[in-house]
């Protein structure tokens, strides 16, 4: 029984689309921040929203 929940976890796949659009955003506010310094700043400030939520979220849960 264990086995089979397993090879299903294993399987499952409904979070990688996600995950995969997520790191392309990523990539993409990166490679903007190296292009165009004034936006840097912007994306830092972004990036570090996020870190904080997701910071306090795993605290909390």
């Amino acid at each position: 029984m264990k086995l089979i929940w397993k090879l299903r976890i294993w399987k499952d796949t409904r979070g990688q689309d996600l995950i995969e659009y997520a790191l392309m955003a990523g990539f993409v506010a990166v490679a903007a921040g190296a292009i165009m310094p004034g936006v840097a700043t912007s994306i830092s400030t972004i990036f570090s929203k996020i870190s904080s939520v997701l910071t306090n979220a795993a605290a909390q849960g």
